[in-house]
C-alpha cells in the first residue's frame, strides 16, 4: 500500500460497523418517517398551500432519527427545540438584515449558539435557518407562521413516526437519563463506587471541550460493558450453570398468597419464580411485592388498607390481592446456563436485583442465582487466583 493511500485512508472516519439488519432498518424507518410527514402535513395543511410542505432539512433529520437514534443529536428535544429555535433565527434575520447572505450567515452562527444555550443542538437545524432566509417569496410572505407550519408540524410528525418505528424495531428512543439510585439514596451505585466513574467521564469530557456525539450515559455504559468483558477473561468464564441453585421452589400464577407465603417462610427464601406448564417462566414473586400491597399498624401488624374496610362494610366485593398472580412481578429479568457471571453483576449491583432465574431454551426455570451465589462465587475465584499466584511464585 502506497504511502498516499495510507494518508488518505487516514481522513475515512472510523465508524462502528453495522450489519445488513440495522442498515436495512435505517433505510425503511427513513422510508416510512418521510412518506408519512409529507403525507400527513398535506392532509394537514392541502396540496394547494403556497408554503412547502416538506423541507429538505428533514432529510437530515432523518438520518439522525433513523440511523442514529442514540446520539444526543438525536433526541426529541434536539430536534424540535433545535429545528423551532432555528427557524425562528432564520425568520428573524430575513426581516431585519437586508442582504441576504449576511442574513444567512448571521443565521446559522445565531441559531448553533442558541441551540448549545438551550441544550437543542440538531446539526438539520442550521439548514433550516438557512431556508428561513433563502427560501423564496412564500417563506418570506409566511413570516413567524413558518415556524409552525411546515416546520414544527414536520418536526412532530417525523419524531412520532421514529418514536414508534425505532422501539417496534428494537432500538430504544428516546434515551432517557438513567433513573436515580433505586433505593432512594444520595449514594452512588455500588458499580459505580470503584473503577472508571461518572464523575471521571464528565472530568475528562469537560477537559476535553468540544461536542462529542455520544451521550455520557451512554459513554459510561460502553465502559462498563468493556469492563465486564475484560472481567469475564480475568474470572475464568464462571457461568450461571456452575453456580446455580439447581433445586428450585416455585409456584404457580393462581396459587394463593397465603400458599405462596408459606413456601418463602418454610424454605427461608425471599423469592419464588412464577411458573406455567405451557409458557415456563411468567414473572417472580417476592418479599418486596407482598409489603406493597400491606399496611403496617404501629405496632408492626399487617392490616388491610381504608378502602378495603369501607368496601367490607357497605357491602362491595372484595379487591384485596388473593392469588400471586395479582401481585407478581410480570417483566423478569432471566439468565441462561451459559450466561457469565460477570453479566449479572450491573442488575445485580445497580439495579436492585437479588435474584436472577436460570432458564433453558424454552424459558423454563433450571435455576436460580442469588446475589449470594454471586458473591460466593466471585470470592472463590479470587482465592483460586492468589492460590495459583503463589505456586507460580
Amino acid at each position: 500500500m502506497s504511502r498516499a493511500t495510507v494518508f488518505f485512508r487516514r481522513f475515512i472516519p472510523s465508524l462502528v460497523p453495522v450489519g445488513r439488519w440495522e442498515r436495512l432498518r435505517s433505510s425503511c424507518g427513513a422510508l416510512i418517517g418521510i412518506l408519512l410527514t409529507g403525507f400527513i402535513s398535506t392532509l394537514a395543511v392541502g396540496a394547494d398551500a403556497s408554503l412547502p410542505l416538506l423541507i429538505a432539512p428533514m432529510g437530515a433529520s432523518a438520518v439522525l432519527l433513523f440511523a442514529a437514534p442514540s446520539s444526543p443529536l438525536a433526541q426529541p428535544w434536539s430536534i424540535v427545540g433545535g429545528n423551532t429555535v432555528a427557524a425562528t433565527v432564520g425568520v428573524t434575520c430575513a426581516l431585519f438584515i437586508p442582504d441576504p447572505v449576511v442574513a444567512a450567515a448571521v443565521a446559522v452562527a445565531v441559531a448553533i449558539g442558541a441551540m448549545l444555550m438551550l441544550g437543542c443542538l440538531h446539526p438539520p437545524s442550521g439548514a433550516v435557518a438557512l431556508t428561513a432566509v433563502l427560501g423564496g417569496p412564500a417563506i418570506h410572505q409566511a413570516g413567524y407562521g413558518f415556524v409552525f407550519s411546515p416546520v414544527a408540524i414536520n418536526s412532530l410528525l417525523i419524531l412520532a413516526v421514529a418514536l414508534v418505528f425505532n422501539n417496534l424495531t428494537g432500538r430504544r428512543y428516546p434515551h432517557l437519563a438513567p433513573a436515580a439510585n433505586p433505593h432512594n439514596t444520595q449514594d452512588p451505585l455500588p458499580g459505580h463506587r470503584l473503577g472508571v466513574v461518572p464523575e471521571d467521564l464528565q472530568a475528562v469530557l469537560a477537559q476535553y471541550g468540544e461536542v462529542v456525539d455520544v451521550s455520557p450515559e451512554d459513554l459510561d455504559a460502553f465502559v462498563h460493558q468493556a469492563q465486564i468483558r475484560a472481567f469475564e477473561r480475568r474470572s475464568g468464564e464462571i457461568t450461571c450453570g456452575e453456580i446455580m441453585s439447581r433445586d428450585v421452589a416455585t409456584v404457580a400464577p393462581q396459587a394463593s398468597l397465603r400458599h405462596a407465603w408459606k413456601m418463602l417462610l418454610a424454605h427461608r427464601i425471599k423469592a419464588l419464580p412464577v411458573v406455567t406448564e405451557t409458557d415456563g417462566l411468567v414473572g417472580i414473586i417476592t418479599q418486596t411485592d407482598f409489603m406493597k400491597h400491606s399496611t403496617l399498624t404501629s405496632d408492626g401488624r399487617l392490616q388491610i388498607g381504608l378502602r378495603q374496610r369501607i368496601g367490607n362494610i357497605i357491602g362491595l366485593p372484595t379487591t384485596a390481592p388473593r392469588f400471586v398472580s395479582d401481585i407478581m412481578t410480570r417483566r423478569v429479568q432471566s439468565a441462561l446456563p451459559e450466561t457469565m457471571i460477570a453479566k449479572l453483576v450491573p442488575p445485580m449491583a445497580d439495579m436492585g436485583l437479588h435474584h436472577m432465574p436460570v432458564v433453558d431454551a424454552d424459558n423454563r426455570v433450571v435455576g436460580i442465582v442469588t446475589q449470594s451465589d454471586l458473591i460466593a462465587a466471585l470470592f472463590q475465584r479470587r482465592l483460586d487466583s492468589a492460590e495459583e499466584t503463589r505456586n507460580v511464585a
